[in-house]
């Protein structure tokens, strides 16, 4: 194990905090193999399956290891969060465990499962339009005024180590890896998975997975400071952040080796394999590393790859 001193808002400790947190409250999800999946890479794949997390993606792990350091009078007055929906599911869920009220700013046009879920956990939910409104002012007004603890959906010390501790558990079952893939919007899952990997798999090169519409974080990287661009026209919606985080930006900078795209179609065809061939569900956003992987984006040929399904919170017209 490596362990290294850094000046990132994150630390492997920290990772190994949330773990211990997250302990019989977070599935410790499954990691699935295939045959047919390995010969489409030329390569040894790993699935690190967060579709099967609770409220379907690896997001509820940032959020309840956030939630649950708050203290007694934060916890009291409630939370405020703005998310496209995996987020505000995983903050509406762990509220409820934790019996602390939950607030979501989500876009109207977020799909019509994710806006029920999160209602269903017993949050309020303020719509707003992703095209003409920010959400990030819209929350920080609604905390100020109310007195709520605003916990942002990737930048965010407790949200990134919490899912830090996804590629912990990847790499503590299967062994050294020689690459990650890792979906990217707005990098709180690539920094937590990066910070897990340099400890535990020194040698492991990280991935970073975006929309082709979408690659403000490719653009981030290969300019060296974060830039943002419209809002991105892409399925995964997950993905359509426009720009990544102030905290994620130097751990990705310090440890991700590059950041590629692939396009709706690569998505679509990505899920229609996990959906005949492996019997699973994973939203297009879930399905951006594994689309790099399939297509051969990069050369993995004969190698062990580890790829994070990053959920499975999908609007079923996406198989049509």
């Amino acid at each position: 194990m490596k362990m290294f001193k850094s000046n990132f808002a994150v630390t492997y400790i920290d990772i190994l905090a949330a773990s211990q947190r997250l302990e019989g409250i977070a599935y410790h999800t499954p990691v699935l193999t295939s045959r047919q999946a390995d010969e489409k890479a030329l390569a040894h794949v790993f699935f690190k399956c967060e579709n099967f997390q609770r409220s379907g993606a690896f997001k509820f792990r940032g959020a309840y290891n956030a939630i649950s350091q708050l203290n007694k009078d934060q916890k009291q007055q409630g939370v405020i969060a703005y998310s496209a929906g995996n987020h505000a599911q995983a903050m509406a869920l762990a509220g409820q465990l934790l019996t602390v009220p939950v607030t979501i700013v989500m876009p109207a046009d977020a799909p019509v499962q994710k806006i029920s879920a999160t209602k269903g956990y017993g949050a309020e939910v303020i719509f707003y339009d992703r095209h003409t409104e920010n959400r990030e002012e819209i929350s920080r007004k609604l905390a100020n005024e109310r007195g709520l603890t605003l916990i942002p959906p990737f930048d965010y010390p407790d949200v990134i180590a919490g899912q830090g501790t996804a590629t912990k558990e990847l790499i503590e079952e299967v062994g050294q890896l020689d690459y990650l893939f890792v979906p990217i919007g707005g990098g709180g899952l690539i920094a937590g998975a990066a910070i897990a990997a340099a400890h535990l798999s020194p040698g492991c090169i990280i991935i970073g997975v975006e929309p082709e519409t979408g690659n403000d974080a490719q653009k981030s990287l290969q300019n060296g400071k974060i830039i943002k661009i419209p809002v991105p026209k892409t399925i995964a919606d997950g993905a359509q952040t426009q720009c990544i985080g102030e905290l994620t930006f130097p751990i990705i900078r310090t440890l991700v080796k590059d950041i590629v795209t692939v396009n709706d179609n690569q998505l679509r065809e990505q899920m229609q394999f996990f959906a005949e061939r492996m019997k699973i569900i994973v939203e297009p956003t879930g399905c951006l590393g594994a689309a790099a992987v399939s297509n051969r984006i990069i050369d993995v040929s004969n190698k062990r790859v580890g790829v994070i399904l990053s959920g499975g919170n999908m609007d079923l017209k996406h198989l049509d």
